[in-house]
């Protein structure tokens, strides 16, 4: 099972804020487990944090920006895909400004100093949320769109159009996010010359150079103009009439822009606070989409916030109802799992298929049946004996008892014609013969029942 990481140690980058232009100072520091994304302005009184999650961006409109009562923290988004591709669930991050530094405006030197320092696993198990239908969101104005299908792991396919020759229909697409620092990591974010005019006289861009973007000079504006933003730039004049790419750097792929929109939307996924099983293909995408997008995948994952194993009925089990008659002395009708079929360290997911013939069910209840609760928690203890005695020696000469049961909870009916999914969980190791589980009991993709339960392990005469 993957485990959360957070970093081994703490390193500090420097440099110009680009809607500021103030001197910024950004650290990262390790964060114990389950701590997620925060952010902290050191340099406001009181130090306020800032909890990165979507429900707290206030302004996609240069960039992502959240904030907490009156502290903003903006341009986050590239330092948040590095973190999210790099594997690290729970960080600190502290800035000395209203910005991070916006550095050669892609995530190459976050991700250089997250190797640089290393990354620890903690004990914490990392909490995927697993895509397992479509689930999709549609901006009717700009025809934007963000679709997630189900896949084994997070990938992405962006699709970029603009009204502009260099850079018209470009597509990008990260199968693994291993492949992040060489494919996406150094692609930096691009603006067109007709934007940068109206951004500079509302003072907006005031530490942008060529030095952290792509310039795109696609429509011909007047000699005086392009001259007054080259000497912004800090860049000879040129001629007006000739368009093409304002840089002093070559672009890395030819399709750079798209790859930075795809590491955008790396970055804004972050800011969902789990790490995604999924596959996600964005059309025209942007900040304000991928914002929307991400509150509604925070609405997703509240309602389905215990997800229910994947569980194929066409893969061979790993322990049939034979093998179980080896380990459990439950007869019928008291056996009441059926199969297994996923087991790890500490952990096993086991099968009840209840049937109208079930012998509790011709007086609970004979007009209505129901599945009894009681046995609803013998079944999951029986999985929990399960996962105990397939970790011991010759397991055949041991049976598990139960202790106590606590933590019960009766979500919904189980009724006839239900696939029961159990899946039970090691509190702690086993101690003096000592174990302490909590199993979750499902029909479908619904919780129905849960607890927690200790057992005995005792040695058969």
């Amino acid at each position: 099972m993957l485990k959360q990481q957070t970093l081994a140690g703490s390193f500090s980058l420097y440099g110009k804020g680009l809607h500021t232009g103030l001197s910024l100072t950004v650290t990262f520091n390790p964060a114990p487990e389950n701590h997620g994304y925060k952010i902290q302005r050191i340099d406001l009184e009181g130090e306020p944090i800032i909890e990165a999650i979507a429900e707290n961006v206030v302004d996609t409109s240069r960039g992502t920006v959240v904030a907490k009562g009156e502290a903003r923290c903006s341009t986050i988004e590239h330092a948040m895909a590095a973190l999210y591709a790099m594997g690290i669930d729970n960080c600190l991050i502290q800035v000395n400004g209203p910005e991070f530094p916006i550095l050669d405006g892609s995530s190459i030197l976050y991700v250089e100093n997250i190797k640089r320092v290393g990354v620890v696993e903690q004990n914490a198990p990392k909490d995927f949320y697993v895509i397992k239908k479509k689930i999709e969101f549609r901006d009717e104005e700009t025809g934007s769109s963000i679709i997630i299908l189900p896949d084994d792991q997070f990938s992405i396919t962006t699709m970029i159009s603009f009204e502009s020759q260099f850079i018209n229909s470009q597509f990008a697409t990260l199968d693994d996010m291993a492949n992040f620092e060489t494919e996406i990591a150094s692609a930096r974010t691009f603006v067109f010359v007709r934007e940068i005019e109206p951004l500079l006289k509302a003072g907006l861009i005031k530490g942008g150079d060529l030095d952290n973007a792509i310039v795109i000079y696609e429509k011909q504006i007047s000699q005086e103009a392009l001259d007054r933003l080259a000497d912004h730039l800090h860049v000879e004049h040129r001629d007006a009439t000739k368009l093409g790419y304002v840089q002093d750097r070559a672009l890395v792929w030819q399709n750079e822009p798209a790859r930075h929109k795809l590491l955008d939307i790396i970055g804004d996924m972050a800011l969902i606070g789990r790490p995604i099983k999924g596959r996600i293909i964005a059309t025209r995408p942007g900040h304000t989409i991928n914002n929307k997008f991400a509150r509604q995948m925070r609405r997703e994952i509240r309602q389905h916030e215990i997800q229910a194993p994947n569980y194929d009925p066409n893969e061979e089990p790993l322990m049939d109802v034979n093998r179980i008659r080896e380990l459990l002395p439950h007869r019928y009708p008291m056996q009441l799992v059926d199969k297994v079929v996923e087991t790890g360290s500490n952990f096993i997911v086991a099968v009840k298929n209840v049937t109208s013939n079930e012998a509790f069910f011709q007086g609970h209840f004979p007009q209505e049946p129901v599945m009894p609760g009681v046995l609803q928690i013998e079944a999951m203890a029986q999985a929990g004996g399960l996962l105990v005695l397939n970790s011991i020696e010759e397991p055949e000469r041991w049976s598990t008892y139960f202790l106590r049961i606590d933590d019960v909870k009766f979500r919904k009916k189980v009724v006839p014609g239900d696939t029961l999914l159990f899946r039970v969980e090691l509190m702690a190791p086993i101690r003096h013969g000592i174990s302490t589980m909590h199993g979750f009991a499902f029909v479908g993709e619904t919780v129905v029942m849960e607890a927690t339960f200790t057992a005995q392990i005792v040695k058969n005469k």
